[in-house]
């Protein structure tokens, strides 16, 4: 069983194809990389999947569940709940402490404050950012912030993780990732990267290759 799926996703821009019937499985504690070079259409796939943005044509299905048709609110709250993001840059409130960062999706989510704080002072702990809590998240830069960053994501532990081109401590983000038992879903260029996932699918011209595209001949 899939814990996220794409079934035959057309995605356009305007004239610009984006995604041409692309298709892609993520199964129950999976961490699949998705590669290929820019353009192919990997983050509009990773945004489709992740009820950002809806498909043209196909489908996607979230735990059994059809999600491209859930109303804009729905898919809000499911990415407010059960799916967390970590993006190259860090985008976090520059103006709030790191602390205030990693449970502002709690406090989004109503949780009282002082439990949010609490699982804050935790992530704090397991990613290695003590002592930083109180600073604001704009003074922080490379490292530090990339890990405050995957510590909001796993703030509300959730069921998808979607790495979109990360820029560090990939290592510990798989790590956790595992260990929470997520899904993950890694968008990048980097075989390296890539190397840290269970599977590894190629994508090119907007659709999915189980394996690296023939190349044309000359």
């Amino acid at each position: 069983m899939s814990m996220i799926e794409a079934r035959d996703v057309a995605r356009s821009f305007g004239p610009a194809p984006a995604l041409r019937g692309a298709s892609l499985s993520v199964a129950p504690g999976e961490i699949l990389a998705v590669t290929g070079p820019d353009g192919s259409g990997k983050s509009t796939l990773l945004r489709c999947l992740a009820g950002i943005c809806a498909p043209d044509h196909g489908e996607v299905h979230f735990d059994g569940r059809r999600l491209d048709t859930l109303p804009e609110p729905a898919r809000t709250l499911l990415r407010r709940t059960a799916f967390g993001f970590v993006y190259r840059s860090a985008h976090l409130v520059p103006e709030l402490t790191v602390a205030d960062n990693i449970a502002l999706p709690l406090l989004l989510n109503r949780v009282r404050r002082a439990q949010a704080y609490a699982a804050a002072a935790q992530w704090l702990r397991r990613l290695g950012l003590n002592g930083l809590g109180g600073r604001r998240a704009g003074e922080l830069s490379g490292e530090p912030a990339q890990r405050t960053t995957i510590a909001r994501a796993l703030a509300v532990r959730p069921r998808v993780l979607f790495a979109d081109e990360p820029a560090g401590s990939l290592d510990l983000l798989v790590g956790i990732a595992r260990a929470e038992g997520a899904a993950m879903l890694l968008v990048t260029h980097d075989s390296r990267a890539a190397g840290y996932a269970d599977r590894c699918v190629v994508m090119s011209n907007g659709l999915v290759h189980l394996e690296p595209p023939a190349r044309a001949a000359r």
